[in-house]
């Protein structure tokens, strides 16, 4: 299947976290709307995956420090773009769906718009991935009232308000600590149902046990961070003493 044509959506800067996926990248890069560019953060890969990216016409953005999210925030300060967007690198997303997210932060229908995931196909998203996710929701909740069912991957904002967010989390944190920064800046937040789709390759974060723990556990360190209201209020109170 071709390129993806964007209808009406503002162009925008697609950023897309990538570890040893070569074998994903021609897939990912075709769906990827017509006008809009790539960024492939390459973040250690040993398969080649930025050599090929490259060629296949992506920008290529390398970031030393491991990290998924350390790979975000590279791939969101060398966008340009008014609209910025995030995508898995592994074929379990489809970034064609992005042009709709796209026009709804556009149209102010919302300023953050997330993928809710619907697997699709046999081991799209094994059961303690599933498991772990679906605590985080109920913990974003709680923490800070959004309705929210999942924490996916496949996102799109404003660029500057992004930016302005002041994310610090450079690990598996990272996708959390936006949601939950946004919300406490009074952001509106929509969920969109897409397809996920069986990955290509094996997942470092929830292929496994142990990496699904390490995910869980760097996203509750991001709970457990309070609001800037409450921040400053203690920060007031240190100084008074």
């Amino acid at each position: 299947m071709g390129r993806v044509t964007n209808s009406t959506a503002p162009r925008a800067d697609v950023v897309l976290p990538c570890l040893d996926e070569a074998a994903a990248l021609p897939w990912v890069l075709e769906r990827i709307p017509a006008g809009w560019r790539a960024i492939v953060v390459d973040n250690g890969s040993t398969d080649g995956s930025a050599a090929l990216a490259r060629s296949l016409g992506a920008t290529v953005v390398h970031e030393p420090r491991r990290g998924f999210g350390a790979a975000c925030h590279a791939g969101l300060l060398a966008a340009d773009a008014d609209f910025v967007c995030f995508c898995d690198c592994d074929a379990s997303l489809d970034p064609g769906l992005l042009a709709g997210f796209v026009r709804g932060v556009a149209e102010g229908d919302a300023d953050l718009v997330l993928g809710r995931r619907r697997p699709e196909g046999r081991g799209a998203w094994p059961v303690h991935a599933r498991l772990g996710n679906a605590a985080l929701s109920r913990m974003v909740r709680r923490r800070t009232g959004a309705a929210l069912h999942d924490l996916g991957p496949l996102r799109a904002a404003r660029r500057e308000p992004l930016l302005a967010l002041g994310l610090t989390d450079r690990r598996s944190g990272y996708p959390l600590q936006m949601v939950v920064r946004a919300a406490d800046a009074g952001w509106r937040i929509e969920e969109r149902d897409v397809p996920y789709r069986p990955r290509t390759g094996r997942s470092k974060v929830t292929g496994t046990w142990r990496g699904t723990w390490h995910a869980v556990r760097d996203m509750r360190a991001v709970l457990r961070q309070p609001p800037p209201a409450a921040t400053s209020a203690g920060d007031r109170a240190g100084a008074a003493l």
